[in-house]
């Protein structure tokens, strides 16, 4: 064969891979990722009390997910330590209202608000909102938004996950990270979009824009083994019993047993949750 004819099959496989290359869906797995600063949700009522009677959420600026908005409103969020100015209410207004921190603005105010997905507000933290019109205490409301995917059911179908599965999504760049334990959340309403907070972005030098591989998770790497299921966890004698997050890191899908009087903190009911543990109660003898 001559040096020509090598050429040519040369350059005819490279063509080959290269078409191969651009027809290939290689973007299937590939995450958009949008970073999420902090952030409130109000409920009507409260838009009126914080800023008027009879006002509504105008858009600033209209966000990825179909028909949300940042909206020209900003309020004074007040923790028992500090306040954070001009946090950007996004609209339209909901059903319940919802404060949006990472883990250092927590620091900042001064309250520990838990991971929790976002309208799961039951027994997290509280702040004082002020706006030009009025303040407004909240007992609850304040959450660290847990990390999650948004996507269409098509999107869903093609990925081959489903509403409410857990996966990990995997980055690259001068600092890769990992995030584990990614809600999926699929509606029509959704479109194809991982949301992380400020505090997750700067660990991995992220960007809004910047993509992520998803990656099914293993439940056989997030189990213990079978054998150790059951284990009994002494709870802290801190006047009453009680139960912190820390103590339940160690027993991921397994069954803890704990006297009946034992009580949690609420970081600890959303690790039981996260965590997949089951809670068995005996009384003591």
């Amino acid at each position: 064969m001559n040096q020509q004819a090598i050429e040519q099959i040369v350059n005819e496989v490279i063509a080959e891979l290269l078409h191969t290359k651009q027809e290939a869906p290689i973007t299937q797995y590939d995450i958009p990722i949008g970073i999420s600063a902090r952030h409130i949700h109000l409920k009507q009522e409260h838009v009126e009390h914080l800023f008027g009677k009879g006002e509504q959420l105008t858009a600033k600026k209209m966000l990825s997910q179909p028909g949300q908005f940042a909206a020209n409103e900003t309020l004074m969020v007040v923790g028992p330590k500090g306040s954070i100015s001009n946090v950007r209410v996004l609209g339209p207004a909901r059903s319940l209202t919802q404060v949006e921190v990472s883990h250092t603005d927590a620091i900042a105010l001064g309250i520990q608000p838990p991971i929790r997905e976002s309208g799961n507000i039951a027994g997290s933290a509280s702040c004082t909102l002020v706006g030009p019109k009025g303040s407004l205490y909240l007992h609850e409301g304040v959450i660290i938004a847990q990390a999650h995917i948004h996507m269409s059911p098509e999107e869903a179908s093609e990925l081959t996950v489903f509403d409410g599965e857990y996966v990990s999504i995997k980055t690259q760049g001068i600092r890769p990270v990992t995030f584990h334990h990614v809600k999926v959340r699929v509606s029509e309403r959704y479109r194809l979009e991982m949301h992380i907070d400020t505090d997750e972005a700067n660990a991995g030098f992220l960007k809004s824009g910047a993509t992520g591989t998803l990656v099914k998770e293993n439940k056989e790497e997030l189990t213990y083994n079978s054998s150790q299921k059951t284990t009994i966890v002494q709870a802290n004698e801190i006047n009453e019993r009680i139960i912190t997050e820390k103590d339940l890191l160690a027993f991921q899908g397994q069954t803890i047993i704990v006297p009946r009087f034992t009580r949690f903190t609420a970081l600890a009911m959303d690790a039981v949750v996260t965590l997949g543990i089951t809670i068995e109660y005996k009384d003591e003898g």
